[in-house]
């Protein structure tokens, strides 16, 4: 998230953007990196349980991906624009949940929307919060195709380190002693 820690909402809705997904390039992308019948041979695919070429899931996920980090650029960009300074984000500890629920075949119009579905300081990492997200994809149809439940870091705004850290960080930076401290704490 390009916002600041403490200037994000929860609940709030990010479209992302929408993706249109061809036969050509299913099964370009199920010979790259995922290339199971069903995702990359249409006569194959008749005779298997979803009765058609199908994308991978994980070409869903990494279209959404896509969509998402373009979506955090734009808003760097819409916060620049309006005179303000943008948030830092961090990277994401994990994925706690992903389902695919309907399958992404030819011709599907995918739409993915990310929501903050919570927030709190981090207990580990000094200066940063968590960011506890929603992403879902819908085709055409208003079927949901994709559910991601994600986390993810924002810096702090108006985060100061307390004295201790900050002397233990410089004693850490001497030599002799920082070896030592570093070897203790690690």
């Amino acid at each position: 998230m390009t916002r600041w820690f403490e200037d994000i909402t929860i609940d709030e809705v990010f479209p992302l953007g929408s993706h249109h997904f061809t036969e050509a390039e299913i099964v370009r992308f199920g010979q790259l990196y995922d290339p199971q019948y069903f995702h990359v041979d249409p006569e194959a695919a008749k005779q298997s349980h979803f009765g058609g070429l199908v994308a991978s899931g994980w070409h869903t996920v990494s279209i959404g991906h896509r969509h998402m980090v373009d979506a955090l650029f734009a808003e760097e960009e819409r916060l620049r624009g309006l005179g303000r300074e943008p948030g830092v984000s961090g990277p994401s500890p994990g994925v706690n949940r992903m389902d695919f629920k309907v399958p992404v075949r030819p011709g599907d119009t995918v739409t993915y929307t990310r929501v903050v579905t919570g927030k709190r300081p981090s207990n580990s990492i000094p200066g940063w919060g968590l960011l506890f997200n929603t992403l879902e994809a819908t085709n055409q149809r208003g079927e949901l195709v994709y559910h991601a439940e994600l986390v993810g870091f924002s810096k702090l705004r108006d985060y100061k380190m307390p004295l201790r850290l900050r002397l233990l960080l410089a004693l850490t930076r001497i030599p002799v002693l920082g070896k030592v401290l570093v070897k203790r704490t690690g």
